[in-house]
């Protein structure tokens, strides 16, 4: 089996809220590509539930491609603690940081959550827009940082 950056990393020695780049990749056309770690809650200490983590991803989805060129997804992560955002690169952490503030302050100005319909959305009853401004409050009045790639 191939083997997976987020398996190979130290769980239990990095710190969030953070961003961390988590990979760069060289496609066979010569473009960049990053994957970054959006880390809002604690690993194996706390986690999002689905529908404010369903909704965030609602958001950010779009509010993230606000402030950032090159989106290519932003994908909520399986253990409910944040979310990979992979992008046309390069970019800087820095500035990726930057952006996931400024989305997230978007967040908290949200009056309704965008392709939330039967139609536009495969779990349409499972969001929760007050619970996604809590988790975004919660970010914003603890800080953002950067955070290294801590392997085992």
């Amino acid at each position: 089996m191939a083997e997976v950056e987020s398996f190979k990393l130290d769980h239990t020695k990095v710190k969030a809220p953070y961003v961390r780049l988590a990979g760069r990749f060289l496609t066979p056309r010569g473009d960049v590509v990053e994957k970054y770690d959006l880390r809002l809650a604690q690993p194996n200490r706390e986690a999002l539930a689905t529908a404010p983590l369903h909704t965030l991803e609602h958001l950010l989805a779009g509010l993230i491609r606000d402030q950032l060129p090159g989106v290519i997804d932003l994908s909520p992560m399986g253990c409910r603690t944040g979310f990979y955002l992979t992008v046309l690169g390069p970019l800087s952490p820095e500035r990726v940081l930057e952006a996931f503030r400024r989305a997230l302050e978007g967040v908290l100005l949200a009056e309704k959550i965008p392709g939330a319909s039967e139609k536009e959305c495969g779990n349409h009853q499972d969001h929760d827009l007050q619970g996604a401004k809590a988790w975004a409050q919660r970010v914003l009045e603890a800080g953002l940082r950067l955070q290294e790639s801590v392997y085992l």
